[in-house]
Formats: structure tokens, C-alpha cells, sequence
């Protein structure tokens, strides 16, 4: 399990004894990657020190809002010249906090400014630091939302309100020790609110030791006893958040590799989904297919189109450990019918629980006939993309490449499911402005069941 602590203060004079071995207790602890986050000249000079001394560190440089009255313009002139220095990946720690006002208002939005400036001109991010100052601090960062700043609210403890104006400007939220304290309800119900997709890890260390640990000096090993509060507030295991943060690390900082081939095969909680072709007769609007085939942390694009060989090696042995195998992917899998049957019967042969079906509906378009007889008994559930109440707004919404005969054959498969497949589940995206109730009452009167999906949360 990889995992990535993105907000450390390893600098500090709490380390000194022990750095190595605390860096050592982190990898023993799969935590590879550490970011050491500036505060002033000086310990951004040692943050970069520390990354270039060992393997798997990384430096911010910046000056937290407390000293903003202090730097100085020769001061400032010397931490910008580090931007461009070798493990350098993100500039601050920078924002506002009005809490204790160790700086006037005026100096630290002053000097928020000149972080802003000198991230967009290096094509960095930020890490920003809020207290008591929301207003004043998203305010700022809109004076540049031409320029499209990007970065991370690290150690997030506001409204789901402000992490949704957060999200929408386009940063990511980081989550520390706090969330597993047992008093932090409001606090996770705001983390349930953030799509992981935007979600960091952090421990802010040597400060906010997570509950465990609480009272002590905090450690980035400690980032562990994030994994299971988080994996029971997104519905997802400790590996499918390990995963996916560190995915968003890399992402944002641009530390670690990105580059991945394209899974045929991957997990997501108990259930093994499976990604046999990325074409679709479909141009979703809300379906970052085309520019971003990412789920969950894995990367989905495919260069060729896997055969029943590639497919089953991919799969590998014991498929029974799985709640259900899901023909889902980044493109419809009815596209590739006779790859869909094949494997789903091998897979019935080796044990497999359920076999589902995701699923535009189209499938008796895309080959010429009706299919769902051919599907019974290799598929014991279907869920099928509704998304709209209409045939037009199908179209404005799903751009179908059948144009017209798309939604009615979407419906028209529906019905000839329920003969052939056990659970058939018509589903939505709730894009703003869909009429949700609309759309249930027409899988109330197809008989079938419902289902809501969470805009922007694939997987």
C-alpha cells in the first residue's frame, strides 16, 4: 500500500534526534512520498535540504501567515529564487489566519498575493493555510480565477459549503489527524461531502496527532490511522483510499509517476471490474471518458482492445473472492458482445458470485439485434444509464451517436431485460438540473429498480 503524507514539518527542531528513524517508521509504513512544507526563509531552506537529501522528500517553500509582517523584500527575493531549485514541487505555506493575528490583516493578504503571483508563474501549486478567514481567503484566490491558480486547503476544518466552493475553484481538500478524533462529527459528515477524487492525506506533523496517538508527536507513519476512518466514510477500503490519495498527490505535486498502462482488471471495495473496450456510442456531457480515463485511482486507457486471454489473465485465480464482477470500464461493454459472453461464461465455469452488466442500453443497436436473451445466465444484474426523463434531453445531455432511436432503444431494452436478467436497475447521474422524480417514475412503471449516481464520482 503507497501512501503519500503531503503536509510534513519535518524540519523542525522536534525531528532532530530521530529524523532518520522517523523516516524510516513512515516507509515501513508504505508511506514512500513526504512532502516538507515551508514557513519562513529558513525552513524552507531546510525543507529543501531535507528533499534533497533523501529519496522520496519533496519541498514546498513559503512563508506562513503568522511572519507575513516580517519577510522582508531581500527575503522574499531569495525564497522566490528556490521555487526553481531541484524537489521543489509547490509554493506556501501561504493563506490567511485571523485567529491569533500574529500579522495584520493587511500584511498577509498582501503577502498571500505574492505567493498566488509566484505559483502561477512557476505552474505550481499552493498549499494554503486558513483560519477564521474564509471569505477574505476565497475572495483572493477569485481575483485570479482567470489565470486558474490550483493547489490544496491543507488541514480542511470548514463547512461543506466552503469545500464545495473550494472543489469548484478547482483545489483539493487535505484531511489530517482531526477527522478520527471522536468529537469531530461535523467534521466527517463535511469529508463524506468531498468527492475522493479530491481528497488528500496529510499529518501536519509534528502537530494534530491522530486519535491513537493523541497527545504525542505526531509522525508521518501516523497517516495509517487515517485509512480506516476514511475507508468507512466513503464506502471503500483502506487500499482504494491509500490508492486514490496517492493517485491525487502525484496528480497535483507532480512527485511519483503517473504513468500507467491501461488496467483490463481492477478492484474497487470487493467487487472486480472489468475494462474490455473504451469505445461508446455515447458522448456524455458529465463523462470525463475522453480527457481523464481515470477511476478510482487507476488509469483506464486502453491502446488496444484486450482479448478473452488478456482478459482472463487479468483476472487471474480464486475470482469467487469477489462480491461480483462488473463489465463496466471506460466505454460500453455491449460494443464488444461476443468478448462480454465468452468471458462472463468462463467466469460463471470459475465461480464467480454475480456478473453485473453497466450498460447505455444500446446494445441492440450497436449489433444489429436483440441481445438480452443471449445475456441470460452469464449477466444476474444490469444496471442501465437512464440519465434523462426525455428523448431530447437525452440527446443534449448524452450526445448518442444513434441520435434519435438511442433513448427508445435504451427503454426498449429495459423491458426486454427484465425477461432475461434478475436485477434490472435503471440509473441516473444527478447532474444539476435533472428531474430526478421524473426519471423514477419511469422505472417504477418498466418495474424495475432505481438508482441515483453521485455526479463527478465515478466508481
Amino acid at each position: 500500500m503507497l501512501l503519500v503524507d503531503t503536509h510534513t514539518h519535518l524540519d523542525m527542531p522536534e525531528y532532530e534526534g530521530d529524523l532518520p528513524e522517523v523516516i524510516e517508521r513512515a516507509r515501513a509504513q508504505g508511506v514512500e512520498y513526504l512532502l516538507v512544507v515551508g514557513t519562513d526563509l529558513a525552513s524552507s531552506r531546510k525543507a529543501l535540504s531535507l528533499a534533497q537529501a533523501n529519496k522520496g522528500l519533496y519541498a514546498s517553500v513559503g512563508v506562513h501567515p503568522h511572519g507575513a509582517s516580517n519577510v522582508t523584500d531581500k527575503e522574499w527575493e531569495e525564497l522566490k529564487g528556490l521555487v526553481h531549485s531541484p524537489k521543489v514541487v509547490a509554493v506556501g505555506e501561504t493563506g490567511l489566519d485571523y485567529h491569533h493575528l500574529f500579522s495584520p490583516k493587511e500584511s498577509q493578504q498582501a503577502v498571500f498575493r505574492r505567493h498566488i503571483e509566484l505559483a502561477l508563474e512557476a505552474h505550481f501549486p499552493l498549499i494554503i493555510h486558513n483560519r477564521e478567514a474564509t471569505a477574505d481567503c476565497l475572495s483572493t484566490l477569485k481575483e485570479y480565477s482567470a489565470r486558474s491558480p490550483r493547489g490544496v486547503f491543507h488541514c480542511f476544518g470548514g463547512s461543506k459549503e466552503t469545500a464545495r466552493e473550494c472543489i469548484n475553484m478547482g483545489f483539493y481538500i487535505s484531511i489530517g489527524g482531526p477527522v478520527t478524533f471522536p468529537n469531530a462529527h461535523r467534521l466527517r459528515e463535511v469529508v463524506k461531502s468531498i468527492p475522493v477524487e479530491r481528497l488528500l492525506l496529510e499529518t501536519d506533523c509534528p502537530y494534530l496527532s491522530p486519535q491513537p496517538q493523541r497527545g504525542k508527536r505526531n509522525e508521518p507513519a501516523y497517516i495509517k490511522y487515517l485509512l480506516p476512518v476514511l475507508a468507512q466514510l466513503y464506502n471503500l477500503t483502506e487500499e482504494d483510499i491509500a490508492r486514490i490519495t496517492t493517485f491525487n498527490a502525484f496528480q497535483l505535486f507532480g512527485m511519483g509517476t503517473n504513468r500507467q498502462e491501461g488496467k483490463i482488471a481492477y478492484t474497487i471495495r470487493n467487487s472486480l471490474y472489468l475494462n474490455i473496450t473504451n469505445r461508446c456510442s455515447n458522448t456524455c456531457s458529465f463523462c470525463p471518458r475522453l480527457e481523464k480515463p481515470y477511476v478510482k485511482g487507476y488509469y483506464l486507457g486502453l491502446k488496444k482492445e484486450p482479448t478473452v486471454e488478456a482478459v482472463l489473465e487479468a483476472v487471474g485465480d480464486n475470482i469467487g473472492r469477489y462480491d461480483e464482477v462488473v463489465f463496466c470500464g471506460y466505454g460500453e461493454p455491449t460494443e464488444r458482445l461476443d468478448i462480454l459472453k465468452e468471458v462472463a461464461n468462463i467466469l460463471k465455469e470459475k465461480g464467480a458470485r454475480k456478473i453485473r452488466l453497466n450498460t447505455n442500453g444500446q446494445g441492440d443497436l450497436i449489433n444489429g439485434r436483440p441481445i438480452c436473451a443471449e445475456l441470460a445466465g452469464l449477466v444476474d444484474s444490469v444496471y442501465i444509464s437512464l440519465n434523462t426523463p426525455s428523448a431530447d434531453e437525452y440527446k443534449e445531455l448524452c450526445s448518442p451517436g444513434f441520435e434519435d432511436m438511442a433513448y427508445p432503444a435504451l427503454l426498449a431494452f429495459t423491458r426486454q431485460a427484465k425477461d432475461s436478467i434478475p436485477e434490472v436497475t435503471l440509473s441516473v447521474v444527478d447532474v444539476p438540473g435533472l428531474d430526478v422524480e421524473t426519471c423514477k417514475e419511469i422505472a417504477r412503471e418498466l418495474g424495475v429498480n432505481f438508482r441515483v449516481r453521485r455526479y463527478n464520482d465515478l466508481g
